[in-house]
This record gives C-alpha cells, sequence and structure tokens, in this order.
C-alpha cells in the first residue's frame, strides 16, 4: 500500500502538560488516557472527540508531579485545551493539569515544554494552624496533613 502524499496527510500538535496530584497518589498511564478520553467525549461527543484524535504520547508521574505529551490534530488545539482542562480526576484520585504549552514537533514541544521530573519530595513537621503537622514539601509546595484530611499549602502558609 502507498504512502499519502505530505500534502494530504493529518498535520499534528504536540500539548505539552503539567500534572500535579497529592504526593500519595498513583497515576498510571492508561487511567489518565481513559480520563483524558472520557472528558473529550464529554464536552465534544463522539465526532468532535474523534476529530480531535486525543493520544497520549509520553506520560511521567511520580511524587505528586508528572508531564506528558498529548498529540491532537491540527484544527482542534483549541477544543483539545478545553477537554484537557476538564480532567478532573484519575482513577478517583483528584487532579491538577495546566497546558504548558503547544508546539509542531514532539522534539520542540519536550525540549521547551517539559523539564525533567520536579525534585524529590521531603517530610517534614511544620507549623500550621497552630499545631506541628507532618506534611510533604516540594519547592514552595507543601501538602500538610490535617484532622479533616489534606491540604495544600505554600511555605508561607506554614510560618
Amino acid at each position: 500500500m502507498k504512502h499519502l502524499p505530505k500534502h494530504l496527510r493529518p498535520r499534528w500538535r504536540y500539548v505539552a502538560v503539567g500534572i500535579e496530584t497529592w504526593s500519595d497518589a498513583g497515576i498510571g498511564r492508561r487511567a489518565f488516557q481513559r480520563a483524558l478520553w472520557y472528558s473529550a467525549g464529554n464536552l465534544l461527543g463522539d465526532a468532535g472527540s474523534a476529530d480531535a484524535d486525543l493520544t497520549l504520547l509520553s506520560f511521567a508521574h511520580a511524587d505528586g508531579t508528572g508531564e506528558a505529551v498529548v498529540r491532537v490534530r491540527h484544527g482542534h488545539v483549541d477544543d483539545a485545551r478545553a477537554a484537557i482542562a476538564c480532567v478532573s480526576e484519575v482513577d478517583g484520585e483528584p487532579v491538577g493539569i495546566r497546558v504548558r504549552g503547544i508546539s509542531g514537533t514532539v522534539r520542540a514541544c519536550e525540549e521547551r515544554y517539559m523539564g525533567r521530573a520536579t525534585p524529590s519530595s521531603t517530610q517534614r513537621d511544620v507549623a500550621f494552624e497552630g499545631a506541628e503537622r507532618s506534611a510533604t514539601v516540594r519547592g514552595d509546595a507543601c501538602d500538610v496533613r490535617a484532622e479533616s484530611g489534606r491540604v495544600g499549602a505554600t511555605t508561607f502558609d506554614t510560618e
């Protein structure tokens, strides 16, 4: 079977996505892809979802932070951004997603918008709400364990 001429081949854009979860959440590649498809199907419908063709190319998640590269058809970038923004949980775990940027090639996407996994997290006790509490610290972000559950805080909040 012959290949399509270059002017008839589909054109793609690559969306760099930053992922943030609680530090002990485990999110897998398949679960994240399923959440993307589910979100696109609900927002764009079956036909719109098929046209956008959201495909997860690379995925990494550890210590509550992660990143992914999502491939989307050229004319459907805005639809894809909206569908990605609608993902609020993956396998029952709450998730925060941010589009870092869009590129025309995978290589440029990785070089411009994808860094290595964020620095490792450390466990320490912090002062929060007038008491010493256990927290996982990642840069300026803290996941503090309180009586009511976990609370996201910054280092400013814990002093």
